[in-house]
Formats: C-alpha cells, sequence, structure tokens
C-alpha cells in the first residue's frame, strides 16, 4: 500500500517502477533481511526519502512489486467473468499463467514468499491482503460462475478448492525439477479439469 501524499509535484511513474522493480530483484535475491529502504533506494537511483514518500515499510513495497510482476494476462477482469464462460477465460489466461509458473524467478519468489511466512509475517500479511485475497476473490466468482454451469459441484467448497488449485502449483514449481511451459501448460490444464473449471469444448 503507498503512503498517503500530499500536496507537490505528480509522481513520476518511472521512478515508482525502478523503486518497485529494485524491491522485488533485492526480495528474491537476498530475503526481506537485505532489502532495506536504504539498499533499495540506493538499487533504484533514488533517495530514502524518496521510497518513504511512496510506501511507508519495505512489506508495503515488496507485497505491491509481488503484485506488479504478475502480467495482467494471468488474471481475468470482473468483465470477463460475467461476460465468458470458464472455460473460455482460462483458455485466454492459461498459457501465459504456465510461462509464468515455469520461469525461474517466478519460482524464486515462490521460495522467498514461502520461507518469509513465519520469520517475518509483517510481509506474509501485506502480501495477503494486497496480492493473494484479489486472486481468490476472482477465483471464487470463477468458480461460482462454474457452479451455477453445473461443472462444479453445487455443494463444492469453495475455499478449499481455491486452496487446492494454489497448493498444487506451489508444489510443483518448488519441485527440484519443475516443469517447462509446455509441461506446466498440460499439469495446470489437468488441474483445472479435476476441478471441472475446465470441461471439454462442446462436440469434442
Amino acid at each position: 500500500m503507498t503512503a498517503t501524499r500530499g500536496r507537490g509535484r505528480p509522481r513520476d511513474p518511472e521512478t515508482d517502477a525502478a523503486i518497485l522493480r529494485a524491491g522485488l530483484e533485492l526480495f528474491i535475491e537476498r530475503g526481506v533481511e537485505a532489502a532495506s529502504i536504504e539498499q533499495i533506494a540506493k538499487r533504484a537511483g533514488v533517495g530514502k526519502l524518496t521510497v518513504y514518500r511512496r510506501w511507508s515499510t519495505k512489506e508495503d513495497l515488496i507485497a505491491q512489486a509481488i503484485e506488479q510482476s504478475v502480467s495482467s494476462e494471468v488474471t481475468p477482469s470482473p468483465d470477463d467473468l460475467h461476460a465468458l464462460t470458464p472455460r473460455e477465460i482460462i483458455d485466454r489466461t492459461l498459457p501465459a499463467a504456465a510461462q509464468m509458473a515455469a520461469s525461474p524467478g517466478f519460482r524464486a519468489l515462490v521460495a522467498r514468499v514461502m520461507g518469509s511466512a513465519v520469520s517475518h509475517p509483517s510481509l506474509m500479511a501485506a502480501y495477503w491482503t494486497h496480492y493473494i485475497l484479489p486472486r481468490r476473490k476472482l477465483a471464487a466468482l470463477l468458480l461460482e460462475r462454474a457452479q451455477r454451469d453445473g461443472a462444479v459441484s453445487a455443494d463444492a467448497d469453495l475455499d478449499v478448492l481455491i486452496d487446492m488449485m494454489a497448493g498444487a502449483v506451489t508444489y510443483r514449481v518448488l519441485q527440484p525439477d519443475p516443469p517447462d511451459a509446455d509441461g506446466m501448460l498440460r499439469y495446470l490444464t489437468s488441474v483445472y479439469r479435476q476441478i471441472g473449471l475446465y470441461p471439454p469444448a462442446q462436440g469434442s
């Protein structure tokens, strides 16, 4: 979450992007401990006050950096959830999601986030609020649509299904020999099909 700004010059989007990029890089490379505001500012080529005017804590900064690192192609929009079928939404987003999940950077990010869950609860709280919860809400809307269509059981526990989807990705990317993008695409397709979100196309 960004800090509240008073009057003054408009913020420079390029400066914001440089700070977020530096925060994400330091977090992935060295963990929360090394990703201090001072080090983030140094890597971004700005002063510490420039960072503090935008984010009150490094945890909020890193959480936003994680959120913005995920391509919009991976996440359906609320309009898509009303206009498209679950299969159409997954067809549209799945290739980009598989590409991202198979990337070394995403694997390193997941490992860092998991490792920080206990040692840095404030980071996990910010990550959960700004990154996880919005995506869980979108997933719930998608599952509710699939329930209305009869593809997902009416009495299914949607929280459990969302945990299953997220857990499957996390487990797979943290394996010693994770799949490449093609393998991840096949795996994610199978996950969604097992849950009922990816029924066979009509006539197939």
